[in-house]
């Protein structure tokens, strides 16, 4: 839908800087406007833009794995209803997006390729297993939550298509958020074997989530820059910051324990001060090394092959159209 009535710069012009058009471009996005499509950007802006929007795709895309595992398995018919309406979002949410990036001048066929064969990234808390049903609910309220941390700030990004597909995203993943959160009330104020599984889940996300957010300011390379764009709006510290004091209310209600020893609540800050992050795991995993790295590409390498003559058969009706247009024009 981003894509219409967009005429795309040429090749030789993308890259035609001055110092003219970037100050100008800088005044722009430092008085809160947007920043469209036809609008002239640097190419590092649209370079970053391509890259955070796909991989966000990329994301939604593969973050439909770990629970679509589970439709068929869900306890009762409404959290199975439940359940399938949310990976039916999430696949729209990486079409909303997917349509973003491609106004930056890259085709979906080339993001989903880069993808598949590795070279682009996702979020690595997607090659995680969900080995229990209380999973599902630790995902939706724990990953979803976090996601929303990251998400609701980008409904201001300087870059209106992406700004404008966040919205209803994030209307989206609020719901989402809402739906973990309940499955987790219910396990945790349930039988005791429902209960220690629902600490289970948590004793297994919680870190995992926490790594969502990327790592450290000192050593995020691309925070500064997107930063002053106004791509981003606060820092990876200040996101994870906030998610750790909304969620450690939310599990004292539910009864369940942070693993964290090194938890505690600081007067002096007003914050809930957190023990160490590996971040050394988190790089393993976006290496490629995790749990479930291989078996998330082989699913999604899989249904790209399997869908193939789905996308033939659409260009082939396409062409129909057109070459009836065109006799009737005639």
């Amino acid at each position: 839908m981003y894509t219409q009535a967009l005429n795309a710069p040429q090749a030789d012009d993308r890259h035609l800087e001055d110092a003219d058009k970037s100050a100008r471009f800088e005044a722009r996005v430092a008085n809160e406007e947007r920043i469209e499509p036809n609008d002239w950007m640097p190419a590092a802006y649209r370079k970053t833009l391509t890259r955070q929007i796909s991989q966000h795709a990329h994301s939604e895309i593969v973050g439909m794995l770990p629970e679509g595992n589970w439709i068929t398995r869900a306890p009762t018919l409404r959290r199975k209803a439940a359940l399938l309406a949310k990976v039916q979002d999430e696949c729209g949410h990486g079409l909303y997006l997917y349509a973003a990036a491609e106004t930056l001048g890259t085709s979906r066929e080339e993001l989903v390729d880069q993808m598949l064969s590795g070279k682009a990234k996702y979020s690595s808390i997607f090659n995680y297993p969900t080995l229990t049903w209380a999973d599902i609910g630790a995902i939706g309220w724990l990953v979803d939550g976090a996601a929303i941390m990251n998400q609701i700030p980008l409904c201001r990004c300087s870059y209106g298509p992406y700004a404008r597909a966040m919205i209803r995203v994030c209307k989206e993943e609020s719901f989402h958020q809402r739906q973990g959160y309940e499955i987790m009330v219910t396990l945790s104020h349930g039988t005791p074997e429902q209960k220690a599984m629902a600490q289970s889940a948590l004793d297994r996300w919680w870190w995992q989530c926490l790594m969502m957010f990327g790592p450290p300011d000192g050593e995020s390379q691309h925070s500064d820059q997107s930063t002053r764009w106004k791509i981003k709006r606060f820092s990876n510290d200040e996101l994870r910051q906030k998610f750790v004091d909304a969620t450690v209310p939310q599990s004292d209600y539910l009864g369940l324990k942070i693993p964290d020893a090194d938890l505690k609540w600081n007067a002096t800050t007003g914050h809930w001060d957190y023990g160490a992050i590996d971040w050394q795991e988190f790089q393993d995993v976006l290496a490629g090394n995790g749990p479930c790295n291989r078996d998330r590409l082989a699913a999604r390498r899989k249904a790209h092959d399997d869908g193939a003559w789905v996308r033939e058969a659409a260009t082939a009706y396409a062409e129909k159209q057109r070459a009836r247009r065109a006799a009737v024009a005639a």
